[in-house]
């Protein structure tokens, strides 16, 4: 049988293990690195501004270079589902971090979005998606709002005055309901229409992404106070970087591991991140590395360690079970 390349695939018979590790390694540092990227591009650009600007520039770029490729145009159906993939995943919850890093470190954001895991187990519980939670996945869940409590605690920076701390308040709601959304929108992607090339398709969630984010910001009057000459290079930098490589290039890495990384591997991202954010927020913008955010970090990364090693054995136990039964009536 022959078989054809479509223009979105990557043609690999047997990925070469340097080059998955490279791949790992550029979503591990990049994706970790954005969240401080975020807060030097919001120093001086308007947070809804910056992001949609970031994400027309790089969702522009991918849309044309998979037209290049001889990708067909989406469906009016696919850009249907796209808008609602850009409203959940980019308006809601990268509009969300960056709002909310305004007001709260970037290293205490990305430990926040990395509850994501634990709103997609509570969700696809609720919506039949997926199984009824374990015991030990409860506990897990206990173990993630235990977190939450500990970082959601001001910490000396933001408990200054009564202002502050509305604002650091108002921060870390905005985390919570943007993994929450980010964990809705992930799941309605199951069941969404994509179109046959990956980068298409990303590329179209980021220009709807883009284009919500953008309304927002002239909505809000945002828009209006952008003033190119106060843009600090700085500031201009960490945009372009957020452009190339935290949208371009790890989302291209990504594209790539999930189709020669098992879901295990895949799923480490979330543990390191936070984990690079942390340290370069401290090392690079003197973010503060108290006790209250080690352990609160500590207890959100085994919340999410013990989920997706649950959920990951329950899926090979729904896999091998049939299986086994299929092999032993071979042998009878």
């Amino acid at each position: 049988m022959k078989t054809t390349k479509s223009s979105s695939s990557f043609e690999i018979a047997s990925p070469n293990p340097l080059l998955v590790l490279t791949a790992l390694l550029t979503v591990y540092v990049i994706w970790g690195s954005t969240y401080l990227g975020i807060r030097l591009a919001i120093a001086s650009i308007p947070p809804f501004f910056m992001a949609g600007t970031r994400y027309l520039a790089a969702g522009g770029a991918m849309f044309l270079f998979a037209l290049f490729r001889g990708a067909k145009m989406p469906s009016l159906v696919e850009w249907r589902d796209a808008l609602i993939l850009g409203a959940c995943l980019l308006l809601a919850g990268n509009g969300g971090v960056t709002f909310a890093e305004q007001y709260v470190p970037s290293g205490t954001a990305a430990l926040l979005v990395a509850t994501v895991p634990v709103f997609l187990t509570i969700f696809a519980w609720l919506t039949k998606l997926g199984p009824r939670p374990s015991g030990m996945i409860c506990i897990a869940l206990l173990l993630g709002l235990s977190g939450v409590w500990i970082l959601s605690r001001p910490g000396s920076q933001s408990a200054m005055s009564p202002g502050n701390q509305f604002h650091w308040y108002a921060g870390i709601i905005a985390l919570l309901v943007a993994a929450a959304l980010w964990a809705g929108g992930s799941l309605y992607s199951r069941k969404a229409a994509h179109p046959s090339s990956a980068i298409l398709g990303v590329g179209i969630q980021m220009v709807c992404g883009g284009a919500l984010l953008l309304l927002v910001s002239v909505s809000t009057g945002e828009a209006g106070q952008v003033d190119l000459g106060r843009v600090t290079a700085e500031s201009f930098l960490a945009w372009l970087y957020l452009v190339v490589f935290g949208a371009i290039i790890a989302f291209t890495a990504y594209i790539y591991l999930t189709r020669v990384c098992s879901p295990a591997l895949l799923g480490t991202y979330p543990f390191v991140n936070p984990v690079v954010a942390v340290l370069l927020g401290w090392a690079i913008a003197g973010e503060e590395l108290d006790r209250r955010t080690i352990s609160g970090a500590a207890v959100i990364v085994v919340a999410v360690v013990i989920i997706a090693a649950s959920t990951n054995r329950a899926k090979r136990a729904v896999v091998t079970g049939p299986a086994s039964k299929v092999m032993a009536g071979a042998r009878d």
